[in-house]
């Protein structure tokens, strides 16, 4: 291998949200992909991204590519969820040699496989839900799948308040999802369809069991960047690292970056960045 091929092999992945709760995407990524280098930025002075329109929302992720391609990134990887349902084809479009992922895609493919009976319940927040980007990108791999989307919204909160477990956490489960998992109709498979979500994951055995399947979009697309990668001869060498930017609170940011990356540890070093 000459030294340009391990240049283009080595450079990073750029991971971006919102806010922080995509950290769970590049946790999953780094247990995937340990060789991989990434770049992680949280847009936290212009969330949240849900209430905003489809447009607004491209600029934003327009502007992030542009700030990672400073760093000659080979993949951007599209952590927010209503990033991923408006902007990955804008992305595409204005940057085709770059590789774009997005969360739904990935989480999508993997609830049409691993499905048993097609009753699929996707646990999302509002905007990710009025999207029906899941539903559509569903549908796609399974056209007959049934397809629940449910809000979610104290979800977010519960997570941010390290409220993962324990009776709040439960009684909230019960109350937004509990009567989807119930009688002869019942779901078979939940998309955690939010980067909160997958914090959650003991409470939500508990309260609904061990028969639904559980779909983390952010192992999915851990797994599809990995084929990505391998397809086009771009896995990287050596040690990976991750460097962590936010637009706003980075003090903040950092506080909270170990509660969904704990590799990170307590205090992360974070650079604030204007976009």
């Amino acid at each position: 291998m000459n030294t340009l091929d391990i240049i283009g092999r080595n450079r990073p992945i750029g991971v971006f949200d919102s806010g922080v709760g995509g950290l769970t995407v590049a946790a999953a990524l780094r247990r995937r992909l340990p060789a991989e280098s990434m770049l992680y930025l949280g847009d936290v002075a212009r969330l949240p991204y849900g209430t905003k329109a489809p447009q607004t929302i491209i600029q934003y992720a327009l502007r992030a590519a542009k700030f990672f391609m400073t760093s000659n990134i080979k993949m951007m990887v599209l952590a927010c969820n209503t990033a991923s349902a408006h902007a990955a084809a804008a992305l595409a479009q204005h940057y085709p040699d770059l590789l774009v992922l997005g969360v739904i895609d990935s989480g999508a493919e993997q609830a049409a496989a691993l499905s048993p009976r097609g009753r699929i319940v996707v646990a999302a927040t509002e905007g990710t839900c009025r999207s029906g980007a899941f539903d559509r990108a569903i549908t796609a791999h399974r056209p007959q799948a049934e397809i629940h989307p449910v809000p979610c919204p104290l979800f977010v909160a519960l997570v941010e308040e390290g409220l993962t477990e324990g009776p709040i956490a439960e009684a909230m489960i019960r109350q937004y999802l509990g009567a989807y998992f119930e009688g002869a109709t019942a779901a078979d498979c939940l998309v955690l369809g939010c980067t909160h979500f997958p914090l959650l994951h003991a409470s939500l055995r508990k309260v609904l069991g061990p028969a639904p399947v559980l779909v983390d979009c952010a192992e999915a697309v851990a797994e599809r960047a990995a084929a990505m990668l391998t397809q086009q001869g771009l896995l990287a060498t050596g040690a990976g690292r991750i460097d962590l930017f936010t637009t706003d609170a980075a003090s903040r940011f950092s506080a909270s970056a170990g509660r969904f990356f704990p590799g990170l540890g307590d205090a992360p070093m974070v650079e604030l960045v204007d976009l």
